[in-house]
């Protein structure tokens, strides 16, 4: 065996949803921050992503986050985030991957019962609360970043569902959320394929026709993402994110219910220290906590709070033979979809 590189992962999963955490074998990025980071690793040099996320290394139900040195003084780490279409600014869910990598591999002290833990992302800080016992990270608490509504009930025309409303709201990334009975779906695993096809469909119409920058960081400034959601009960959402090339999240989304809960703020629906259940389509759920009120820029804010729980259950390394003709990677539709 002779390898150009090796580089070291935790197999990290939140409710269902694989978040891995590259820990050694990349030292750092160039960028001065972490935004600079992302913008490099995805005009300048996409190789590493492509590299832990496609095949025959990786799959398309994947996050991979990548551990670097924070670009400000009182975070503890930073990190970006390696998905199927690119590198990504932010995730609650990969949030709660990363600290429970950092706590339970000692890379951050533990302290018990409390540790608390600050991100750096390309979003803004985020910081972490651990719930810990017995050397395990048993819950995360996440306090989000300022979440906001762009647009409530705008409407598209989409085939064969005549007029579809939706909500444009900021939790992290843009979403688009829309009510799932519109499209004459439930959110159930058994729909999975057909809810990860229409929201990529849905997402490329909605940025052809609507346009969102946010009011501080200026290079986020697309919908990534559309969640569909659908009510059960007073306290309990079901969510479903779909991601591009084309599948659905397995957790209910930190980003994306931090999203949704600005369009029950803002719509009056909930009022500050409420909590609701945010469930996913195979029966996962985070605590979200509408916890304050905020100003970003010219926008009313609100600051949720995400709690939810990871599990580390591998640990491997991979290597770079250079004999390997497919050791860039490679994606195939029959599994990634004709979003490729």
């Amino acid at each position: 065996m002779r390898w150009e590189k090796t580089i070291q992962l935790v197999d990290v999963h939140c409710e269902g949803e694989v978040g891995k955490v590259i820990t050694g074998g990349v030292l750092n990025i160039p960028g001065k921050n972490i935004v600079e980071k992302v913008n490099y690793l995805n005009t300048v040099d996409d190789s590493l992503r492509r590299f832990v996320i496609q095949e025959p290394r990786g799959c398309l139900q994947i996050s991979v986050n990548l551990l670097l040195p924070p670009t400000v003084p009182n975070a503890d780490a930073a990190f970006v985030i390696f998905q199927a279409d690119k590198t990504h600014p932010m995730s609650g869910s990969n949030c709660i991957c990363v600290t429970t990598a950092l706590l339970e591999m000692g890379m951050v002290k533990m302290q018990e019962p409390v540790t608390n833990v600050v991100l750096d992302t390309a979003a803004g800080l985020v910081s972490a609360k651990a719930q810990c016992k017995d050397g395990r990270c048993e819950s995360v608490t996440l306090e989000m970043m300022p979440a906001f509504v762009e647009q409530l009930d705008a409407e598209i025309e989409v085939k064969p569902f005549g007029k579809i409303k939706f909500d444009i709201a900021f939790g992290g990334v843009y979403y688009a959320l829309i009510n799932v009975d519109q499209v004459n779906l439930t959110i159930s695993p058994d729909n999975a394929r057909k809810l990860a096809t229409l929201g990529i469909e849905l997402r490329k119409l909605i940025n052809k026709q609507f346009n969102v920058q946010h009011p501080i960081y200026l290079d986020i400034n697309e919908i990534a993402y559309v969640m569909f959601r659908n009510r059960l009960d007073e306290r309990t959402i079901q969510t479903c994110t779909t991601l591009p090339p084309g599948r659905v999240d397995r957790s209910p989304c930190g980003t994306g219910s931090s999203a949704n809960l600005a369009t029950l703020a803002k719509r009056g629906l909930v009022q500050p220290w409420d909590e609701l259940i945010s469930q996913s389509i195979i029966g996962g759920q985070f605590k979200v906590k509408y916890a304050s009120n905020v100003q970003i820029g010219d926008k009313s804010a609100i600051i949720p709070h995400i709690t939810g729980r990871a599990w580390l259950y591998g640990i491997h390394q991979l290597g770079v033979d250079p004999t390997d003709p497919l050791s860039e990677g490679f994606m195939v539709s029959d599994t990634w979809g004709e979003g490729i």
